[in-house]
């Protein structure tokens, strides 16, 4: 390991542990860029639910009451 990647490696263990994930899907996003954009969609999808989740926006329903409705649209 460099001195530099030594050293950037120590600052972003210092970082909370919501930015530490930032920076690793960031610096995973930079290994393969075609997937990047895709990931990063799916992140953001991701946060923003969890965001709804924890701000009470949206209410949580159990799985099975979840199935039970699609498939209650689905029928004919």
């Amino acid at each position: 390991m460099t001195d530099l990647v030594a050293e950037l490696s120590a600052q972003a263990q210092s970082l909370p542990p919501e930015d530490r994930a930032r920076l690793a899907e960031a610096l995973l996003a930079s290994l393969d860029p075609a997937e990047s954009d895709v990931d990063t969609a799916w992140s953001d999808e991701l946060r923003r639910r969890i965001a709804d989740l924890e701000t009470g926006a949206v209410e949580a329903i159990p799985a099975d009451q979840a199935f039970a409705r699609v498939r209650a649209q689905l029928r004919p």
